[in-house]
């Protein structure tokens, strides 16, 4: 009988054991799934490519010119000459040789200068006297004589000191420069302060940043000149290469950096001041290999450019030619239709 229900029971508490087992482990928290990264799309490198192509190239100036007096007269103390006081003029005033244009603080000069024209005088009249008592050759009147001439230059001296005071005109013309200073202000020596322009010759002057910006202009080389929609021929008279030498370093700073150009039968308008649009062709070719200036690198001296040659890039040095504002002429490296990649 035990054995019978031993038979039975065990079986039984096996059964129960194994879904007790399988109940616990459904209490336990399910492992979560490995969370693969997602996959990333190599970046795509964006090239602007441009085709070499055979053009035309034109290298040339453009700017706006002003028309200048061809002849002018720039006026500067030499010295050092105290504090300004008076300025006579404003731009576009009308002067002629020997106005006063202005005037520098004087002290007692004009004072000393009368006491010293006193002093003479008295020379003068005593010399007379010593004449009148001991004759002409007193040894007295040789001693006046000295003394009246020694008066004298201390008296010229005197009156140099006062006209360097001012600063006075030296031809006829008009004011179309002033240095713009204050009453009161320090005069400086050899400092530009007015400039006087003859309005009956005139030039169009162009002025540029730096002397490099005009190379390759030469003496009579034509000029388009543009005024108010109506277009003239003018020829390069004055580069900075053939301008006259000058000891006024305002005239040289400004002949470095400017051409100078005549415009003939100009309209009768046209006056000190006016301005015009220019145009100076310096270089062109024809039909010549032409890329854009951004194709072109350079470094340490070498002038490359980047090709295209299926998925790969390649660097090949190129000789250029004429460098123009948004293009360049590639004389030797590439052929005509090689894909050229742009520096962005």
């Amino acid at each position: 009988m035990l054995n019978k229900i031993s038979k039975i029971l065990f079986p039984a508490l096996g059964v129960c054991c194994l879904a007790g087992t399988l109940t616990g482990c459904s209490l336990l928290p399910m492992e979560e799934p490995e969370l693969k990264p997602p996959l990333v799309q190599p970046v795509t490198e964006s090239l602007t490519l441009f085709e070499a192509k055979k053009a035309n190239i034109t290298k040339q100036i453009t700017g706006v010119a002003t028309f200048a007096s061809d002849k002018m007269d720039y006026l500067f103390y030499k010295e050092s000459s105290g504090r300004l006081t008076s300025f006579n003029v404003k731009l576009g005033d009308k002067v002629h040789a020997g106005d006063v244009v202005a005037s520098t603080e004087t002290g007692d000069l004009e004072m000393k200068i009368r006491l010293q024209e006193i002093a003479i005088e008295k020379i003068k009249i005593s010399m007379a006297q010593v004449i009148a008592d001991k004759g002409g050759d007193d040894p007295d009147v040789r001693l006046k004589m000295l003394d009246y001439e020694s008066a004298q230059l201390q008296l010229k001296s005197l009156r140099s000191q006062l006209e360097r005071s001012t600063l006075v005109a030296t031809v006829d013309g008009i004011i179309t420069y002033i240095e713009p200073m204050k009453l009161g202000d320090q005069v400086s020596a050899y400092k530009q302060l007015v400039t006087i322009s003859d309005p009956n010759s005139m030039k169009l002057v162009y002025t540029a940043s730096s002397q490099n910006d005009l190379v390759g202009v030469e003496i009579n080389m034509d000029v388009n000149v543009k005024i108010k929609d109506k277009s003239y021929v003018g020829k390069v008279v004055q580069t900075p290469m053939t301008a006259p030498i000058s000891d006024n370093k305002t005239i040289q700073d400004k002949n470095s950096k400017s051409l100078f150009i005549n415009v003939p039968k100009l309209p009768a308008e046209v006056s000190v001041g006016s301005q015009a649009d220019i145009t100076i062709v310096t270089e062109q070719r024809e039909n010549v290999l032409v890329i854009p200036r951004s194709g072109l690198r350079s470094y340490m001296g070498r002038d490359y450019v980047q090709i295209m040659e299926g998925e790969s890039r390649k660097e090949i040095d190129v000789e250029k030619g004429i460098v123009a504002a948004r293009e360049v002429e590639i004389r030797k490296g590439i052929t005509e239709g090689q894909k050229i990649i742009l520096n962005n």
